[in-house]
């Protein structure tokens, strides 16, 4: 099976930027998104073959997430339980026969680390949710999880070791879902490549390839003699984040 996550950073905005033939081109079994920013209603987008679930945020225009299947779940959920957390339509869960797979858009801490407390207590209850998860079967994590967990997964580790997304205390919090029994599926895979899946769009960060890598799939430790590939699609444009895929057996 082959699953593909992508913060598109508003999908009305990259479905003028080939969405569509790029969705088609990746021909992914689960396509997740992130950062959707939309409403109920604002926009019909289905593809033939796919059933498509969506989580939208209270606040118009904010955060949001989607899954495109071409096989049908058991069940679906929205959130993770905790109503502190579930306003912002971060998270979407498909239990299937075999796993779950969550697709989550993890709170960004904000300049000068503002909303960091809040990020720690969500890191908490999303760790607690998926461990529950993964009590009952095996579990895929995916999604912009926020976070360049080691130095070798951005380009400019010293300047930004007390920014958002490289602070000591969002690593360790990656640290920690890492310790409670997953894997990151690129990481195991490429143990030395560097390769980033998100860039700034100011300073020409893209074209000079300054980037981060924090978007993620993540495999429960019994899934993970079923990876096969991980791979980071840098050559899809469209979104400051491009895709990221996991492929199993």
């Amino acid at each position: 099976m082959k699953f593909i996550s992508w913060n598109v950073n508003g999908l009305r905005a990259v479905c003028g930027k080939g969405f569509s033939d790029i969705f088609v081109e990746l021909d992914a079994d689960f396509f997740c998104l992130q950062e959707t920013k939309l409403s109920a209603g604002q926009l019909d987008l289905e593809f033939p073959g796919y059933t498509s679930y969506w989580n939208y945020a209270d606040k118009k225009g904010y955060s949001g997430t989607a899954i495109y299947t071409r096989y049908l779940p058991l069940s679906v959920s929205y959130g993770i339980g905790v109503d502190e957390f579930d306003h912002e339509g971060r998270v979407i869960t498909l239990e299937m026969e075999e796993f779950y797979l969550v697709d989550v858009y993890t709170p960004n801490s904000q300049d000068g680390l503002k909303r960091l407390d809040w990020r720690m207590a969500w890191e908490d209850a999303f760790r607690a949710y998926v461990c529950g998860l993964a009590r009952k079967k095996a579990v895929i994590i995916c999604g912009d999880m926020n976070v360049a967990h080691q130095e070798i997964d951005l380009k400019n580790p010293a300047t930004n070791h007390f920014n958002a997304g490289f602070s000591d205390e969002e690593r360790a919090k990656m640290s920690e879902m890492l310790s409670a029994g997953f894997l990151d599926s690129w990481r195991s895979l490429h143990p030395e490549e560097v390769k980033y899946s998100w860039w700034s769009y100011r300073m020409a960060a893209r074209e000079r390839n300054v980037g981060w890598r924090i978007d993620y799939f993540l495999v429960s430790e019994n899934f993970a003699d079923r990876m096969v590939s991980a791979d980071i699609h840098n050559e899809v444009f469209g979104s400051d984040h491009c895709p990221v895929e996991l492929v199993t057996k």
